[in-house]
């Protein structure tokens, strides 16, 4: 589950043990001790379905959210009930501190028009409606008068790629483009919160891989708050920045793709992972060392010289004072720079050295690392050093610890 502590932002969704039974006597199941045994016995004793046990969480501003699981495990009805498509039997779900659960449904109606924005894996688009109009039924909905909602509409349609298909009808596009008007629509009323329900399931691997490529763009755009259902290991691990792994209506764990990979929760999460190439979801922040030494750009070649022959190394980066990447020095380097009379290291370095950022997973730092016989330096945004990555870093990344 998410750290509460230190400087972790305010939620803007939080769960609070919510449950879903479905069936008549829904009250013989939560009044008595008959919720906490298992889905088998609660059909047999009550003739109830439990869809959802006990589910808490939260999600943060700009988050990605994946819920992911099996067929049945509860991930749908659970994105359902987030905002009452589907009515949760008992517990709290508050969105921007407000319980959707206790809203009357006026207002619900409002929450569900101009706060959340939903996707389904059936695009649900009107036949008869051009693409412009179909971007723009939930402003027209709301009450927007037209010229303001086809701007709005213009404006989701160019964002999701679609410029120049505004007066085509739903029949005369692709599955991925008549998703990408379903994402347009959800985006034209500009929701805090998009719910995404499987939308890229029933596409084509191709199609759909291209999906999660624009959707990855999009969201880097745009930093909505999303919460994505999948049943695809691999899909999750491309998009979520969490991942809560469901089985039988509970959530088994919450965290971040790379602590899935590496820590699973217990052996339906291991079994559930086994598969996954850590190539694609370790990243270069976590993977980095810190180099056996840096030299300064203002020592004396002299100095380096011996601190590089101290540390035996053949090598090593050379940054400036605020931490910037100057280039690499090695023992021919500094020699020559003795022999020059050179004062300090910013001259005859090494400038072309493969660089990377944090972000970037393993399977994108293998061009690099075959492309340069250096270490790769790790760079935040600003440019500041980080850390290195060598080739033997990377191939024991690819050695799982599968914990049998």
């Amino acid at each position: 589950m998410p750290d509460d502590s230190g400087d972790t932002p305010e939620p803007c969704l939080e769960v609070r043990n919510v449950w879903k039974v479905f069936g008549e006597k829904t009250d013989s199941v939560m009044d008595s001790d008959l919720k906490n045994a298992s889905k088998e016995e609660i059909l047999e004793k009550s003739g109830c379905v439990l869809a959802l046990r006990n589910i808490s969480f939260k999600v943060t501003p700009g988050e990605f959210f994946v819920l992911m699981g099996l067929s049945g495990s509860g991930k749908s009805t659970l994105v359902r009930c987030l905002i009452r498509l589907i009515e949760p039997t008992a517990g709290e779900i508050l969105i921007k501190g407000e319980d959707v659960c206790r809203l009357e449904k006026k207002r619900l109606r409002r929450l569900r028009r101009t706060v959340t924005g939903m996707v389904f894996q059936q695009f649900g688009l009107f036949p008869h409606y051009t693409v412009l109009d179909n971007v723009a039924y939930g402003l027209k909905i709301r009450g927007i008068k037209k010229e303001d909602r086809y701007e709005a509409a213009l404006k989701a349609i160019e964002t999701v790629g679609l410029k120049g298909w505004e007066d085509s009808l739903p029949g005369a596009l692709s599955g991925g483009m008549q998703q990408r008007v379903g994402i347009a629509r959800s985006l034209a009323i500009n929701p805090e919160i998009l719910l995404m329900d499987e939308p890229f399931s029933g596409l084509d691997p191709l199609i759909r891989r291209e999906m999660q490529d624009e959707l990855v763009a999009l969201q880097d755009q745009l930093q909505k708050t999303i919460i994505f259902v999948t049943h695809d290991l691999h899909e999750a691990l491309k998009l979520g920045s969490r991942i809560a792994i469901m089985r039988n209506g509970e959530i088994i764990q919450v965290d971040a793709p790379e602590d899935v990979i590496s820590s699973p929760a217990d052996d339906y999460v291991q079994d559930f992972v086994q598969d996954a190439s850590p190539a694609k979801v370790l990243r270069a922040g976590t993977i980095m060392e810190t180099p056996v030494l840096l030299l300064y750009e203002w020592q004396g070649p002299k100095v380096a010289k011996t601190l590089l022959s101290k540390s035996d190394q053949e090598r090593a980066f050379v940054i400036t004072k605020d931490h910037r990447l100057k280039g690499l020095a090695t023992h021919e380097i500094l020699e020559a720079l003795i022999a020059d009379g050179a004062k300090d290291l910013r001259n005859r370095l090494i400038e072309d050295v493969p660089r990377c950022t944090p972000e970037m997973t393993v399977e994108e730092l293998f061009p690099l690392a075959t492309s340069s016989p250096y270490p790769i330096a790790v760079l935040d945004e600003k440019g500041k050093f980080l850390g290195d990555i060598r080739n033997r870093t990377i191939i024991n990344s690819m050695i799982q610890d599968t914990g049998k």
